[in-house]
């Protein structure tokens, strides 16, 4: 019998049991494969030790659909109005206790997602099935955010450091009016774009590139930081009423799918030449050549999916 339908056999505290016992014997082969669940970091040296307690947690995987127009973003903030927050409070009702999440990464005040992910540790004395947790965390959100899917993940699973790429698109509505029903699930754009510039401008993204000049400050910048990113797709399709424009790549800086949309738009309407275009990529340190003229709003840009290695 496979060794994922021998563990799938068991549930409740003899269920984690069987599983940790695999876990561990994973641990012990593997060890430079783990991550310190707080920091997200690798074990220096020695072997994993767990404790009981630590033994006896299922950790979770959600993937999370949310509209963002009413919340402040993803990222918990003191406001409490943030889809972390939300979340955050909907587990510890389920749980009766407080249970830390940990996000792919922050979107901003008014990003939609359809498969965001987190994963949390569910309380060892808890007996709930994976599948238990969709409904009894959606009755306790609102509508503008769902649970889509929950399930286990090995131990040292992380939901941002095990990342390796995600996939955003971005919704230009060119009607003449935008519809009611689409407001702030679209950048309005009724006037005219060249759409062989968009693409020729969507090419200059691909491959490996310093984008420093495609990313905004959050104020905590160091002067090593790495502003290079890997795009491994740029590409545009047709809607009813307008262009979606889909990037792929390993990682994305802060705000730069909206500053790479912004320029690229840009470009379309004739308001920068493409040769200017095209040199503020790779720039020298300081940048010479400026920034990206135009940063989108935060209407049309969707989180499509956070890629993973195979679990």
């Amino acid at each position: 019998m496979p060794l994922n339908r021998f563990r799938s056999r068991f549930t409740g505290d003899a269920g984690r049991l069987v599983r940790n016992f695999f876990h561990l014997r994973q641990f012990d082969e593997e060890p430079e494969h783990i991550l310190n669940r707080s920091t997200g970091t690798k074990p220096l040296t020695g072997s994993l030790k767990l404790d009981t307690h630590s033994q006896l947690l299922m950790r979770l995987k959600l993937t999370i659909a949310y509209d963002g127009r009413p919340f402040n973003g993803w990222q918990s903030q003191a406001c409490g109005n943030t889809v972390q927050d939300f979340i955050v409070r909907a587990l510890a009702e389920v749980g009766k206790q407080a249970i830390r999440l940990d996000g792919s990464g922050r979107t901003d005040t008014g990003v939609h997602a359809l498969a965001q992910v987190a994963h949390f540790d569910a309380p060892p004395e808890l007996s709930m099935n994976p599948f238990n947790w969709v409904p009894a965390l959606n009755c306790k959100l609102p509508a503008a955010i769902r649970i889509m899917a929950c399930e286990e993940v090995p131990a040292e699973f992380h939901s941002r450091f095990s990342a390796i790429g995600k996939i955003y698109h971005y919704d230009l509505c060119t009607d003449p009016v935008l519809p009611p029903l689409k407001a702030g699930l679209a950048w309005h754009l009724p006037r005219q774009l060249d759409v062989d510039v968009l693409r020729l401008a969507l090419a200059q993204f691909i491959g490996r590139h310093d984008f420093h000049a495609f990313a905004a400050y959050r104020g905590n910048e160091t002067p090593d930081i790495d502003w290079c990113r890997t795009i491994n797709s740029a590409t545009l399709s047709t809607l009813p009423d307008g262009y979606r424009i889909t990037y792929s790549g390993d990682g994305f800086l802060y705000k730069m799918v909206r500053l790479l949309t912004g320029g690229a738009v840009h470009a379309a309407q004739g308001r920068i030449r493409m040769d200017d275009f095209t040199d503020l990529l790779d720039q020298a340190p300081g940048l010479p050549h400026g920034k990206s003229p135009l940063c989108a709003p935060a209407d049309g840009l969707y989180l499509e999916k956070v890629l993973y290695p195979e679990l």
